[in-house]
């Protein structure tokens, strides 16, 4: 297991979300850097708006559900990562 899923595991722990919400976090996540191919780390709004386009082009996902996978990377940012998406 990875610092950053161990990370984003404990604060996901004493969250009100359901389990199938907490896995389908991860997985989300886990899609966001399988997709740039680098560490969630290392990237930042702009590439969550790359992969917002991708999964709306290419993948052909509904609104509600490109919305739930933007739930999961802002809970990364803001809450795991404790970074502000305005200012990087």
């Amino acid at each position: 297991m990875t610092r950053l899923r161990k990370l984003m595991l404990d604060e996901l722990q004493p969250s009100q979300l359901r389990q199938e919400h907490r896995r389908s976090y991860i997985h989300a996540i886990q899609d966001f850097a399988k997709y740039f191919g680098r560490s969630p780390e290392r990237l930042g709004p702009e590439h969550i708006r790359q992969y917002q386009v991708h999964l709306f082009q290419d993948c052909k996902l509904s609104p509600g559900t490109i919305h739930s996978r933007t739930s999961a990377l802002r809970f990364l940012f803001v809450k795991t990562l404790r970074t502000s998406l305005s200012s990087r």
